[in-house]
């Protein structure tokens, strides 16, 4: 009997084995763990303080310093460390993300479970103003959002959710079509019941990749819109708003926006990947080709 209790850490040791033998995998967890780990522990890696203006910060013209000795990534237009405000701005970005995405996540399931399992009336209110949703360009839709109201986690979280609950709805429709859970029902078993022994293990793989994805393209959504200055407010860092408040020196200190871009750049192709990999690993589909 002991020995039973063991299948579980088993089949998580293989799914880490599977994921871990895909280079690309290996490669986006590497750069999830750094990032994560400058965030965790950004009040020992930081330099200094991000909010700390140097008065030997900027030139004799009063232009940002470039990458160099004591300042390894330069300083920004006030004279502060670039890369102390990369680290906390990282925490911001990534905060939003995974905070932002697991919100979207969340609704987007409630509502794709709900059409299927209650149908009728329900199901043409909650599909329909999916589709209403859908027919907005994500940007646009957020912009708008936070023009009206004040910018928030939760205009990043109301925009992504609707490919969520499109994707639940339809996988959701599929099974309760299956002869299991058309016998169940017919037996009188409840609909919960059926929807937590039965549809919700079915849809957790997809979910999780769902999940891990929309971490990127929240990411690239926050960094958009606090550079266009309806995401994240200054003095508070985030990699979106740093490049906002630096473009003016575009040419000039190229530095300012070319390491903000490619953290962005980094985080969202890191996630991106590991989003993929799970997608491999989790279809069964895919497990004869392994």
């Amino acid at each position: 009997m002991p020995q039973e209790s063991t299948g579980a850490p088993a089949r998580e040791h293989t799914l880490v084995k599977r994921l871990l033998r895909r280079k690309l995998a290996a490669f986006a967890l590497f750069l999830i763990f750094v990032i994560v780990g400058a965030v965790t522990f950004a009040s020992v890696v930081a330099p200094f303080d991000p909010d700390e203006q140097f008065f030997d910060g900027l030139t004799l013209q009063g232009a940002p310093l470039p990458p160099g000795e004591r300042f390894w990534l330069g300083t920004d237009l006030l004279g502060r460390y670039l890369l102390s405000r990369l680290i906390y701005g990282a925490r911001t970005s990534l905060i939003i993300g995974i905070v932002a995405s697991g919100i979207a996540v969340a609704v987007g399931a409630l509502v794709g479970i709900l059409a299927d399992f209650f149908r009728g009336w329900v199901e043409t209110v909650l599909m329909r103003f999916t589709d209403l949703m859908m027919a907005f360009p994500a940007l646009l839709l957020a912009i708008t959002l936070a023009a009206l109201f004040r910018p928030s986690l939760w205009i990043v979280a109301m925009v992504n959710w609707v490919q969520m609950a499109r994707v639940v709805y339809t996988e959701t429709r599929s099974l309760s079509e299956r002869e299991f859970i058309v016998a169940e029902r017919a037996m009188g078993v409840g609909i919960f019941q059926v929807l937590f022994r039965h549809i919700l293990p079915h849809l957790l793989s997809s979910i999780v990749v769902f999940g891990t994805l929309g971490i990127s393209t929240t990411v690239l959504l926050e960094a958009t819109l606090s550079y266009l200055g309806v995401g994240v407010q200054p003095p508070t860092p985030s990699w979106g708003n740093i490049i906002y408040e630096n473009q003016t020196y575009f040419t000039s200190a190229l530095w300012l926006v070319f390491f903000p871009g490619i953290a962005i750049i980094a985080l969202a192709l890191g996630f991106n990947m590991l989003g993929y990999a799970l997608r491999e690993v989790l279809d069964p589909t895919q497990k004869g080709k392994q």
